[in-house]
């Protein structure tokens, strides 16, 4: 079996003839699975005769006719999708290289979302018209069209929910008028100078035509670009869940419904976001080279791993969309050179991969789904291969 090095990264070279009888496979990325622990083992068979190799392309250009290069040796020629599972440990258990699942996946016209998998649901690997591999539903156990309507919450999320629970209690970035302008905190029931878990808040600013719930977030320092240093937004920490109750002339009364820290005079409510994070994207490569650094961890912690949440300093500005894959790499450190004098860079070193799943117009948010090494602020990430 031949091994071909690309961008960084080896990948197996697989034939297309045999492809329902096997594809070989050279254990490579896997899909990370820790907090996935209701997923499940594929039902069926499983593909194990070696193919023949052939040269893997570059990914950034992938076409449908280089999927095979892709493709795990163990991947289940049947699997009934489950509670618990998610988008990402369904393509990794089809793919070395989840991200790739668009290429492979056969969407089914008749559903809005082809991306969207329901539990009970029967994925079956085939040859599409082209002679090249697909994964499709098994339409001959097609669900009632009423579990179709499902609201989207019963659809397997692409990442666990988990693994960004934190983030979700993180600062999250929000521009300098929007903050100034949101309502805020003036006091709290019985003169108490912080508030937790069902107490009273008196807000100014917030109007009856507004909305009636809205996270209470303290506001702190910017973020700022790694090169240019140029103010990208402000952090707001959320405090918790508030609910407005009642407007009087000046001043209305709300109720905090969720607490995660303590609530103080001057933080600031803002609109609950009604977009699903969970749901709704899928992975996938970007479709041009995007290049970004990691400017800000959530959680606190020094060294970032694997489901840790980051923040980078690029967003729709270069393209960045929800789902895009990247590599991430430890920053070159700069060294003296012992024999010519001065200093000289070392070259980036190759630290996992995250996936984009929350983008504004200068930052984006991403999950790290692999780590081979601590990463750490200041690293850098890129389109896979694009180096």
């Amino acid at each position: 079996m031949r091994h071909t090095r690309i961008g960084g990264r080896r990948l197996v070279g697989l034939g297309l003839a045999v492809l329902m009888a096997g594809c070989a496979h050279t254990p490579g990325r896997q899909p990370p699975t820790s907090h996935d622990t209701t997923a499940t083992d594929a039902s069926g068979p499983r593909a194990t005769t070696p193919l023949p190799s052939t040269p893997a392309p570059a990914p950034q250009n992938l076409h449908t006719s280089d999927l095979a290069n892709h493709m795990r040796a163990d991947a289940p020629l049947r699997y009934v999708v489950k509670r618990g599972d998610t988008l990402w440990a369904i393509a990794g258990k089809y793919l070395d290289d989840p991200w790739y699942w668009p290429q492979l996946w056969d969407a089914n016209p008749d559903i809005a979302n082809p991306h969207r998998i329901y539990p009970g649901e029967v994925l079956v690997l085939t040859r599409g018209m082209d002679g090249q591999p697909r994964v499709a539903r098994d339409e001959t156990v097609r669900l009632e069209p009423k579990v179709r309507e499902e609201p989207l919450s019963e659809a397997i999320p692409v990442i666990p929910y988990s693994a960004i629970r934190d983030f979700l209690e993180s600062p999250r970035l929000v521009d300098e008028d929007t903050l100034e302008n949101a309502p805020y905190v003036v006091s709290f029931d019985d003169q108490h100078l912080v508030a937790g878990n069902g107490a009273t808040v008196y807000v100014r600013g917030a109007k009856p035509s507004g909305p009636d719930r809205y996270e209470l977030v303290h506001p702190e320092g910017p973020y700022r670009d790694a090169r240019t240093n140029e103010v990208l937004g402000r952090k707001a920490v959320p405090v918790g869940r508030v609910t407005v109750q009642s407007f009087g002339k000046h001043v209305a009364t709300a109720t905090i419904d969720k607490s995660y820290r303590e609530a103080r005079p001057g933080d600031r409510l803002l609109p609950v976001a009604d977009a699903d994070l969970l749901h709704d994207f899928y992975p996938h490569a970007p479709d041009k080279p995007l290049s970004a650094h990691i400017i800000s961890v959530y959680g606190g912690v020094s060294e970032i791993g694997q489901y840790d949440v980051v923040t980078l300093d690029r967003g729709r500005n270069i393209g960045l969309r929800r789902g895009d894959v990247l590599d991430i790499y430890k920053a070159g450190r700069t060294v003296p050179d012992p024999v010519a004098g001065g200093e000289v860079k070392l070259p980036e070193v190759e630290a996992g991969y995250l996936m984009v799943f929350k983008v504004d117009k200068k930052v984006s948010f991403a999950l790290v789904m692999h780590a081979t090494r601590a990463i750490h602020v200041d690293d850098v990430v890129h389109s896979p291969d694009a180096t």
